[in-house]
């Protein structure tokens, strides 16, 4: 990462929450927070998707929040069922949030549900600026509607979560939907390009 990192324990509902935030070196925009893959899953902090959209975010001059959901690294608790899960974004968004600041939201595969229920559970004077969703669990969890400009990007041969289940829940909202070809869920080997998508879309 560029920029400064802290790492960072927060109290949440299932005990002590690990964050890592990213810092950059201009007066930061707002605040970027994104949620990581399956618990159950390998999914973590540190997953190169999450750091990638941890990089994007930082070059565009966000504070960059990661954070270990209950049960996962050095955060306590166990696996609730994605509502818990939930209760642990809410609980990063309101330690770290500062007064008035602006706050983005993103998300990997599980990652990005627990994004969509954030948003939609946040009162209209603390909504998200926007979000952007990677590899978007629909067809697996109960994904929120989310609005029109928020950043879609799901790769063409992705085997966890078939890009047919993203144009399906995408379709009824007339949100688009940017496909990288030949990639599969994991990104192997397009996270630069993933990254330049998101960077490039957001100053769009």
């Amino acid at each position: 990462m560029n920029g400064k990192t802290q790492r960072l324990s927060i109290r949440g509902p299932a005990g002590a929450l690990e964050c890592a935030l990213d810092l950059p070196e201009q007066a930061p925009h707002g605040l970027a927070v994104v949620c990581h893959p399956h618990p159950q899953q390998g999914g973590t902090m540190d997953n190169k998707v999450v750091q990638t959209l941890a990089r994007a975010f930082l070059q565009l001059g966000y504070r960059a929040l990661r954070f270990n959901f209950r049960g996962v690294g050095a955060s306590e608790g166990g696996w609730a069922d994605g509502v818990g899960e939930l209760a642990d974004a809410q609980a990063v968004v309101a330690a770290l949030r500062q007064p008035g600041e602006k706050l983005v939201l993103a998300g990997f595969s599980f990652g990005a549900y627990v994004a969509t229920r954030l948003a939609a559970a946040l009162p209209p004077p603390e909504a998200a600026q926007r979000l952007v969703l990677v590899g978007a669990a629909a067809g697996r969890a109960d994904i929120a509607a989310v609005p029109a400009d928020s950043i879609v990007i799901h790769g063409e041969v992705d085997d966890v979560v078939p890009l047919a289940a993203v144009f399906d829940w995408a379709r009824p909202l007339g949100l688009p939907v940017t496909v990288i070809p030949g990639t599969g869920h994991f990104f192997h080997g397009r996270l630069p390009l993933l990254k330049s998508l998101v960077v490039g879309a957001w100053r769009d």
